[in-house]
């Protein structure tokens, strides 16, 4: 018998919750969700980051970093692709 991980159950509802994403039409957000599923899954953690808006004005926003189960899985997949965000 494995020894469950403690949070598992919190990731696989992270990443259920991510799901309706993927309905969003091009395959370039359909792959950012199955990323963002995939992060949820492997632990990655919530970060801050910046961006710039079309107007020029910086702005803060959370998003899933990596974690070095994030970092193990894709590495071992040849040409790992991020999608864009819908």
């Amino acid at each position: 018998m494995t020894t469950p991980i403690p949070d598992a159950e919190d990731r696989i509802r992270k990443a259920l919750a991510i799901a309706p994403d993927s309905m969003y039409d091009g395959e370039h957000h359909k792959v950012w969700a199955i990323d963002q599923i995939v992060r949820a899954l492997t632990g990655c953690p919530m970060v801050t980051r910046t961006g710039v808006d079309y107007c020029g004005k910086p702005y803060e926003y959370e998003t899933q970093g990596e974690s070095e189960e994030y970092l193990q899985f894709t590495g071992n997949l040849d040409g790992w692709d991020e999608g864009i965000a819908p």
